[in-house]
């Protein structure tokens, strides 16, 4: 793949994780014996990636820790939102500093990345190089295993992204943008709603289906359960 660069979201407060999270940040919970941080971070390899941004900020020195010991090969940077939250849009603006005008893959950790997205994040890249429109990869909420989505997003059959009152897919968490989505915003607390929401407008937003089971880390009922199965 030609995308080497991506940002994973790990400044959340996981509080849907109590009590887990009292303890440690969300991106350390583990299923099948791996940290659902080091999961998104070898997944990524796999695909080609080889500079990761991972943004922090409630119990950041854990992560920071943690990626010390782990030596990844791949090159991690670490940016620690150290005042306060940025939320996901003004946290991924933050972080996609290092990355100036290159695109970049943006990833949640909750979601258990897993050898099948392979070919979907293929693809992923294929119609971003094709449209050059910020893209999504989106699945139908009867293949996800928390049954409590109520569902994100529309899809039409031109891959164009809408917002309705009965929407059919859900944002798995991972997205293809570059930092000209963020148009004149500044670096401070706002969310990436904001900027879906402007570019739904205009029609600039696309997506993909995945055909994958979603098995996303929601809340500490649905650990408990995935952490019983082999995925």
């Amino acid at each position: 793949m030609k995308i080497k660069k991506a940002i994973i979201l790990g400044a959340g407060f996981g509080k849907r994780m109590h009590p887990i999270t009292k303890k440690i940040p969300k991106p350390l919970v583990k299923i099948n014996n791996i940290t659902l941080l080091e999961n998104s971070i070898n997944f990524l390899k796999s695909i080609g990636v080889n500079h990761i941004v991972i943004n922090t900020h409630f119990r950041h020195k854990q992560i920071s820790d943690f990626i010390g010991k782990k030596k990844f090969s791949s090159k991690i940077d670490l940016v620690i939102e150290k005042r306060k939250i940025l939320n996901t849009g003004g946290g991924i603006l933050n972080a996609s500093k290092k990355f100036k005008k290159q695109i970049f893959f943006v990833l949640n950790p909750d979601t258990l990345w897993r050898k099948g997205y392979k070919n979907e994040f293929r693809k992923l890249e294929k119609v971003y190089k094709k449209n050059k429109k910020p893209i999504m990869l989106l699945v139908s909420k009867s293949k996800s295993y928390d049954k409590s989505f109520k569902g994100d997003f529309n899809l039409n059959s031109n891959n164009e992204i809408s917002r309705q009152k009965n929407n059919k897919f859900i944002f798995t968490g991972a997205q293809i943008i570059s930092r000209s989505v963020f148009k004149n915003k500044k670096i401070k607390p706002f969310s990436m709603n904001i900027v879906w929401n402007d570019l739904i407008k205009n029609k600039y937003l696309i997506g993909i289906k995945s055909s994958q089971k979603f098995f996303h880390i929601n809340n500490y009922k649905i650990y408990k359960k995935l952490y019983k199965k082999k995925l």
